[in-house]
């Protein structure tokens, strides 16, 4: 990428698409802020020129955002990406430059809504490009999260993308390619970013809280990957911890229909919060994924420490072809129940009750 701009050869519609956590943003960022650098290093850019402090701050006049609105308690009406630049500014702030759609939908407060990227925000895009550049060499979009694009606004970016204004540069982002329109796609230079490796996200998380890297292996091992989660799972260490040790719990409690049991386990559950509920109920989620992982011979994709995966392999047995859906969807229905604020303790006893049926099925 650096080389393209040496070159002078900048492609004028790129895709960078991959997991999320990976860095795309982040890297699309640099990016932005490496081509419009005034004092280029051999490596990055200078980070001290004007262009580099606004493009830090995301204040660049000639760097513009595009990422999925949807209706808040401020913005009723027909929503748009510039309506929201000071809270998009906010956000990729307390994410560090790793963006998440559902936290930043939770950013926004908009509850259970889904945002889309309108058809006002293309016209916004061709406005701005009519323009002359303020400041930088390039105009630069930056548009997260592209398989959000409304069909409406992917169609009236199409010719744009095509055929830019000169010196204009579109980054497209995205973690599902599949949803975005084919003809956008074949628009774009792809670029796929990977997982971040295991050995750079123990090593980072060492320098970051200045601990041994060994410290942070279980963290990095189930992170997966992803930077965002890797700092959530080492700053909750103790809460995953809990975690694990409520869902062995539960589960060898409906395993053996104990119900004196689940009752003291569902009054315990009932007390922790929505939030950590819902947490508790994606981790369920994990470790129904991972025991099919174990089931089909596929331990290396397994992402555990070694307490969580000793107890994997002996609970994966009881999770096969008939019941996996079931539970799974058990699972998410919790989660979409205690956000429309159910009552913990009967929504956990009839979630109990049902898995105690489930395990039992037979594959």
């Amino acid at each position: 990428m650096i080389q393209s701009v040496s070159d002078g050869r900048v492609s004028h519609t790129q895709l960078f698409w991959g997991p999320s956590g990976a860095g795309k943003f982040a890297l699309a960022l640099a990016y932005a802020q490496y081509v419009n650098c005034t004092a280029k290093t051999i490596n990055d850019s200078c980070g001290k020129c004007p262009s580099c402090v606004k493009a830090s701050k995301l204040t660049h006049p000639d760097i513009h955002f595009i990422y999925p609105t949807t209706t808040t308690k401020q913005i009723k009406k027909d929503p748009e990406s510039g309506l929201f630049a000071d809270d998009w500014r906010k956000y990729i702030a307390s994410c560090n430059g790793y963006p998440n759609l559902n936290n930043w939908y939770d950013f926004l407060g908009v509850e259970n809504k889904q945002g889309l990227i309108y058809a006002r925000d293309a016209s916004d895009i061709a406005r701005k490009l009519s323009l002359k550049a303020y400041e930088g060499q390039y105009r630069i979009i930056i548009l997260w999260m592209a398989e959000k694009l409304h069909n409406t606004a992917a169609n009236k970016l199409l010719k744009l993308l095509e055929e830019p204004p000169d010196n204009t540069l579109f980054i497209l982002i995205s973690e599902d390619t599949e949803q975005i329109l084919n003809t956008i796609k074949s628009r774009a230079y792809q670029i796929k970013i990977n997982r971040i490796g295991l050995e750079d996200i123990k090593n980072r998380l060492a320098a970051l809280y200045n601990v041994r890297p060994a410290e942070t292996t279980d963290a990095a091992i189930m992170a997966n990957g992803s930077w965002p989660e890797a700092i959530r799972l080492f700053e909750n260490a103790d809460e995953e911890k809990d975690h694990f040790v409520n869902f062995q719990h539960w589960m060898r409690l409906c395993y053996s229909t104990n119900i004196a049991g689940l009752t003291d386990f569902v009054s315990s559950i009932s007390t922790i919060g929505r939030e950590r509920q819902k947490q508790f109920l994606n981790f369920a989620l994990h470790h129904y994924r991972n025991s099919l992982l174990y089931n089909y011979n596929l331990q290396d994709l397994i992402r555990l420490p070694a307490d969580e995966a000793a107890f994997n392999s002996k609970f994966a047995p009881f999770i096969h072809h008939a019941n996996l859906l079931q539970l799974t969807q058990l699972m998410e229905e919790g989660i979409r129940q205690i956000e429309r604020n159910a009552n913990a303790q009967i929504l956990f006893m009839d979630m109990s009750f049902d898995i105690v049926k489930l395990l039992r099925q037979k594959a």
